[in-house]
């Protein structure tokens, strides 16, 4: 079993929000009235959390969207096109909760900027695992399995 590099998952992201990009810009457009909104355009708690409506929703549907077609298909969009996928160690699809597990922990691996954890732990394990990967009990392998 071949596991995953940095750069065909960075690339597989790439893709997945390129995608999401494409419906979420003419949304916010129809509904804001701008194609990108600037800080100035958010609603603020506490001048710290954004908390807009329009926000919250793309964040629940990104990740979301992540959760559901790891978990159900094995891969994103992008992670198919460039021949990736997600399983469980020991093999099959993750199931909701391990998918559920890895991608809310996406948080942990993005620390503490440009996801400087995810890519030490990659750069750093045998099977190319992040943190959430680790936690969770999943891997991402080469389609192929070579």
């Amino acid at each position: 079993m071949k596991y995953a590099g940095l750069l065909c998952r960075f690339v597989a992201l790439v893709i997945d929000f390129m995608i999401l990009s494409a419906v979420f810009f003419p949304v916010t457009r129809i509904v804001k009235g701008v194609w990108i909104m600037s800080a100035s355009d958010h609603l603020w708690s506490h001048g710290l959390f954004i908390s807009d409506p329009l926000c919250i929703i793309f964040f629940v549907a990104i990740v979301g969207y992540f959760i559901v077609a790891e978990a159900y298909l094995g891969a994103t969009v992008g992670k198919f096109a460039v021949g990736i996928r997600v399983i469980q160690v020991g093999g099959g699809k993750p199931g909701m909760l391990k998918s559920s597990l890895r991608n809310v922990l996406r948080v942990v691996d993005s620390l503490p900027a440009l996801n400087a954890v995810g890519v030490v732990l990659i750069l750093t394990s045998d099977e190319n695992a992040r943190f959430g990967d680790r936690i969770a009990g999943t891997r991402v392998t080469m389609l192929d399995g070579k």
